[in-house]
């Protein structure tokens, strides 16, 4: 198929369509970038909901009784699941969608496992990408589960409208609860698994840590619902709370500012991957592998870049930041 057959199906939402196209966001195909413009004007209907948090609190059960409390709405949803890649062989078992086999039948429901592929922050380098597609699709709700986070990954409040951080009994004491990292992220928490022993102890710690935050007249305050998405208990008053909060995106304009700054991202993200390729392409493995071995003898870094930037096409910038850069270029 070329570029113009695959966006006028996707715009049906042919389902085969669909996963072909997210294949080709993850391989970076050729015809991605023609496929990318051909759903733009389609895309920033569906609502976004992302599901981050640690390994094992439940997140494909959470996201199945979500899919299943939508369906129930007559809402067409697509779920994209991120498994963590091997760090030696590469591969990724891409087990969420078993968790989700009540769903693999129907027909409103798309179900699509992504490798994470080195990429940190919890999800994969396709993700914007992917999301456009099954945007432009015409799902009404994207739900993305991130693979088992830790405290500093939040890269998916850049990407969902709304972010829903589980927890679970056992997490931590208070002083966990008010680190810095992934809870401050929360739109939403969800303590799942609610009827084991310590769920009331994680609750009284959300709370507290969400009321000593400092907050506007009119900002969101994250509620905190406890779930068993095992027996569905629960799930109703998550996505009551859910449905609350886009609201509050929509009255409040939070959520074109959050789509502007997620579209500035993207756009960002593509920037810094072409930059890669131009400097490689320019300077091959070769010329890294030269300027990094002399900065490993106790050279100057920031003289090895100014070297490469100045024989490439283009200059190293006037001021450099000499901190961590927040941006990070996509890696596969």
């Amino acid at each position: 198929m070329d570029a113009t057959g695959i966006v006028e199906r996707v715009l049906r939402g042919e389902r085969r369509a669909v996963a072909r196209a997210v294949s080709l966001v993850e391989n970076a195909a050729p015809l991605l970038r023609e496929i990318m413009a051909g759903l733009a004007q389609a895309a920033g209907r569906a609502r976004i909901i992302g599901l981050t948090g640690p390994p094992g609190v439940g997140k494909s059960t959470t996201t199945g009784a979500l899919v299943a409390a939508l369906r129930k709405r007559g809402e067409s949803v697509a779920v994209l699941a991120v498994d963590p890649s091997s760090p030696f062989t590469g591969g990724a078992l891409l087990g969420d969608r078993v968790r989700m086999q009540e769903h693999a039948t129907d027909p409103g429901v798309f179900i699509r496992s992504m490798a994470s592929r080195g990429h940190l922050g919890g999800l994969s380098w396709a993700t914007p990408h992917a999301l456009r597609v099954l945007d432009a699709a015409g799902f009404d709700t994207v739900l993305v589960e991130t693979v088992g986070v830790g405290q500093a990954e939040v890269e998916i409040a850049a990407h969902a409208d709304t972010t829903v951080v589980l927890c679970a009994p056992g997490m931590g004491d208070g002083i966990q609860a008010a680190k810095a990292g992934v809870l401050e992220i929360a739109d939403v928490f969800a303590v799942n698994k609610a009827d084991r022993e310590g769920a009331h102890a994680t609750v009284r710690d959300l709370r507290q840590m969400v009321a000593q935050a400092e907050r506007g007249p009119g900002e969101w305050k994250p509620p905190i619902v406890s779930t068993v998405a095992s027996a569905g208990q629960g799930v109703e008053e998550l996505l009551d709370r859910l449905d609350r909060h886009a609201e509050h995106l929509r009255g409040s304009g939070e959520l074109e500012r959050r789509r502007r700054d997620r579209a500035r991202e993207e756009v960002e993200s593509i920037v810094l991957a072409a930059l890669r390729e131009r400097l490689i392409a320019a300077h091959g493995r070769e010329g890294l592998d030269r300027v990094a071995a002399e900065v490993a003898a106790g050279g100057d870094p920031y003289s090895a870049a100014e070297e490469l930037l100045t024989m490439g096409t283009w200059a190293m910038p006037s001021s450099v930041n000499s901190g961590p850069q927040t941006a990070k270029p996509n890696e596969r």
